[in-house]
């Protein structure tokens, strides 16, 4: 197959990549009205996101319902790993425009989503009932929401965009009810990072590999975003080994309950290496989510 669709996806994820991390700022300050109706909540004095920036091109690429990865692969294995039941209370957390937000009140959830994108609240607010209660705010500032608020906090495929993700964890582990849940996707730590993991031939073995140049230390990688020519923005890619997750999440009082590894489900066209290339693809996984949930309280040894 002459471009891998993994290999295809890999290139769009990381320039589309979702959200609430430190904002890049633009030279020019734009001053707005007070909130009223629907539209994003305007603060008097806002400095420009990327994402805000990238915002239309973002919106036209996902759409109403998502990508094809979105809807066959991570939204209905959130879902399953959500546990959720009818009126449950869920914090999308980077919820961008909306799509998983929709996805949960479609299927009978009481939704709120969070983002720190003012023009991508903007096109939640348009696309969405107004049963959805969209927040302009960053998960880094914990007076947000109310302690023990939700029954699940869902964040997919924007941890690795987000900053300072020990002060975001704490701020989830506080949102959640003492028997909530913590879902988090990521793309796989292990074997898709920016410019550090790419496809490889063995012409020999006739197999195709995934090259892992590295993975242990931490990194930020700038991303051109959005991917167009003339394009000047750009947002971070945080890289961050499982040790740091798990850590982070340890730290913040929650402990992990369920890992599952999602491959992705495309197959090459017809071709010499379409056989090798579809296995690879099914062994190295494409997504890794993670279920957390708070630590129980130590009961009172006097009690």
């Amino acid at each position: 197959m002459s471009g891998k669709n993994c290999r295809d996806f890999f290139s769009f994820l990381f320039t589309k990549i979702i959200l609430l991390k430190k904002p890049v700022r633009s030279k020019v300050q734009t001053r707005r009205k007070p909130f009223s109706g629907r539209g994003p909540k305007k603060s008097p004095v806002r400095e420009s996101t990327a994402w805000d920036q990238a915002a239309r091109w973002y919106d036209a690429l996902v759409g109403d319902h998502g990508s094809d990865y979105q809807k066959d692969i991570i939204m209905p294995g959130a879902f399953k790993l959500m546990n959720l039941t009818k009126g449950d209370q869920v914090l999308d957390l980077a919820c961008g425009q909306g799509v998983f937000s929709r996805f949960l009140s479609s299927k009978g959830m009481q939704v709120k989503g969070l983002d720190v994108s003012e023009e991508l609240i903007g096109f939640a607010r348009t696309r969405s009932k107004p049963s959805i209660n969209y927040h302009l705010a960053d998960a880094r500032k914990p007076d947000t929401f109310k302690e023990a608020h939700f029954d699940v906090v869902v964040c997919l495929l924007a941890l690795q965009n987000m900053e300072e993700i020990e002060t975001i964890f704490q701020n989830v582990s506080r949102w959640l009810k003492p028997d909530g849940r913590f879902v988090m996707v990521v793309t796989h730590p292990c074997f898709r990072i920016p410019r550090q993991t790419h496809w490889g031939w063995d012409e020999e073995k006739k197999i195709e590999y995934r090259r892992v140049d590295r993975y242990a230390s931490d990194l930020s990688i700038p991303i051109i975003t959005p991917p167009v020519a003339g394009s000047s923005g750009h947002t971070l890619t945080h890289h961050r080994s499982l040790q740091t997750y798990f850590t982070a999440l340890a730290g913040a009082g929650m402990w992990v309950e369920g890992l599952k590894e999602w491959a992705s489900k495309k197959e090459s066209q017809p071709g010499k290496r379409a056989k090798a290339e579809n296995r690879a693809r099914k062994e190295i996984p494409l997504f890794l989510s993670l279920c957390a949930r708070p630590v129980p309280a130590k009961p009172d040894k006097k009690s």
